[in-house]
């Protein structure tokens, strides 16, 4: 009897909700001492966008695939979201407008590129629109820049551990890249040199170990208890102990891009937070690997709240040690190919061998080959598809999860979750 009435019970709260969220909720307006982690689902690539307790902005990555890759318009891919009215810069823009500060200037306060891949920062192709007085092309951040203004932007540098605008290095990396890496980041210098003398951007290079490089505009004082702590870039990983680090690679060592992404945690108040780009902790043979950035970072940056999935959360990605050592209450992946999530990295997340506590994971995008491949783990998730923003309130004792409407260009909210307690 006692089974049935549980039963009974949890039916109705589900027909509850189901009816709370299909009166087209909109999202509740951004109020200062507020801060919200949007995580925006465009089908081609990364992008999230922050709006800090005082109303400081930062967007990290603009991922822009290019649909001239026979995979891009495939099963393998997510689609363009939520359609193909305009490209996925323009809708990361649109979205930002949506949900921006009300009067406070539309600008990025800041914009961090975690690495140089495509569904990161963009990709140069024929079909991209040239904007000739910067000679440079309309791609991934450099059309969101175009269209935003970015005050400072950062990235993680061009000289280490290669040289990138040593041109025997271009020619190297060039050889195999299908993806246009070099030719993409001589269009991304081009609108970093435009926009520098004409605009007032600023460009700088994450600096490891760094708890003000990115920082409050706005009534910094009266939110003492927050910071973004710079934890790595290029393999450069941070001790715990004032600005030191130790390297991970050597000069001239070059590891591919994954591995040298920027890597930042959040704090506000109780509250933290980790995203760390395209890092890895998995050996080609699936095994835990503790020469990887994952591994090296995890005591550093200790348990969190709430962590985005590294590498989207492809096979390399999420080892046992990361796992457990960081210990989040909610993932959330960033995906938008049927290499997101791996089927044992998705068993990892789970299981409760690593650790005991509860977890909720939400992705933005999850396509029918993950279902039918991964089957049951899949009933796992909270949430499989949508903007998934992330609503800390005041003094970050309490956070609530919505899910908006990824299909929608009003992006109601289909689901809310929460409130969770802050560790």
């Amino acid at each position: 009897m006692i089974k049935i009435l549980s039963i009974i019970s949890l039916y109705i709260c589900l027909i509850s909700e189901s009816l709370l969220f299909s009166q087209e909720v909109e999202y509740p307006a951004w109020e200062i001492g507020v801060m919200e982690l949007h995580h925006i689902s465009t089908g081609r690539g990364d992008a999230a966008f922050y709006i800090f307790p005082d109303g400081t902005t930062l967007l990290v990555d603009a991922g822009d695939t290019s649909e001239t890759h026979p995979r891009t318009m495939t099963n393998r891919n997510v689609p363009l979201l939520p359609n193909r009215s305009k490209t996925a810069p323009e809708w990361i823009v649109d979205y930002i407008t949506q949900f921006f500060p009300k009067n406070k200037p539309l600008q990025l306060d800041y914009a961090l590129m975690t690495h140089y891949h495509d569904d990161h920062f963009g990709e140069i192709d024929s079909t991209r629109v040239l904007f000739n007085k910067g000679n440079y092309a309309l791609t991934g951040i450099t059309e969101v820049g175009h269209l935003l203004p970015i005050k400072t932007l950062l990235d993680r540098g061009s000289d280490f551990p290669l040289n990138l605008k040593n041109s025997l290095v271009q020619e190297s990396l060039s050889k195999n890249d299908t993806y246009k890496m070099i030719s993409t980041l001589k269009n991304y210098w081009n609108f970093i040199e435009y926009h520098s003398q004409h605009n007032g951007l600023k460009h700088e290079i994450l600096e490891v170990g760094s708890k003000n490089q990115i920082s409050l505009k706005n009534e910094a004082k009266k939110y003492s208890n927050f910071s973004v702590q710079n934890i790595a870039v290029n393999g450069k990983i941070w001790t715990g102990e004032k600005q030191e680090y130790f390297n991970l690679f050597k000069e001239g060592e070059y590891p591919g891009e994954n591995s040298l992404s920027t890597c930042i945690k959040i704090t506000y108040g109780k509250f933290d937070y980790f995203t760390g780009g395209d890092i890895s902790g998995v050996n080609e043979f699936g095994e835990s690997d503790f020469d990887r950035v994952e591994s090296h970072i995890a005591p550093v940056v200790g348990p969190v709240d709430v962590a985005t999935l590294n590498h989207h959360g492809n096979r390399d990605s999420q080892n046992s040690y990361y796992v457990r050592t960081i210990r989040p209450r909610v993932w959330i992946g960033q995906t938008w190919s049927s290499d997101h999530p791996g089927n044992n990295v998705l068993r990892r997340l789970l299981s409760k061998k690593l650790y005991p506590r509860k977890r909720d994971l939400f992705s933005t995008a999850m396509l029918q080959a993950n279902k039918d491949v991964i089957g049951e783990l899949m009933d796992k998730y909270k949430s499989l598809s949508g903007h998934i923003v992330v609503r800390v309130y005041a003094n970050g004792d309490k956070y609530d999860v919505y899910v908006l409407n990824e299909n929608s260009e009003k992006r109601e909210v289909k689901a809310k979750y929460g409130p969770y307690e802050s560790r």
